[in-house]
């Protein structure tokens, strides 16, 4: 990875969180694997997101690459991340399109720092498009179903 691969702070268009930013840049799994003092890592794709389950302790922020819109790779380390325990960062990067945020929010991704800027209205409207889930996910939002029957 090379240092034009990080994302700075100022690269992160959304974010839905209230601690502070970590301005660390992130370090590649493998990298992260031999270091004690890292605390922010990126995930490729290709990386096992499993790796990092060990350390979710000591990370304050995990960077998920989407090289392209087409590689849904980086939903599955989200998830992954979030139903292990992960409380930090989690930060979506790189071809993120605002009909994915939706889906990325629900994953557990709570910040996004994404290629091309994307439009704050269009965000909104995609967040807020359907009140209702039907699954239990890492935006804790509680299904319909549990509403209903309790």
């Amino acid at each position: 990875m090379a240092d034009s691969d990080w994302t700075s702070v100022d690269d992160v268009q959304f974010r839905f969180r209230d601690d502070e930013v970590v301005s660390d840049p992130a370090v590649t799994v493998d990298s992260f694997l031999d270091q004690t003092n890292a605390q922010a890592v990126r995930i490729e794709p290709g990386d096992d997101a499993r790796l990092l389950l060990p350390y979710l302790d000591r990370l304050a922020l995990v960077e998920v690459n989407f090289p392209a819109f087409t590689d849904g790779r980086g939903y599955s380390s989200a998830r992954m991340l979030r139903e292990a325990g992960y409380k930090g960062e989690l930060r979506a990067v790189g071809e993120v399109l605002v009909d994915q945020v939706g889906h990325m929010r629900r994953c557990g991704f709570d910040a996004f720092a994404p290629d091309k800027q994307l439009d704050e209205a269009d965000v909104e409207a995609a967040l807020n498009r359907w009140p209702e889930v039907y699954q239990e996910t890492g935006d804790g939002r509680t299904p319909i179903w549990k509403l209903r029957h309790g």
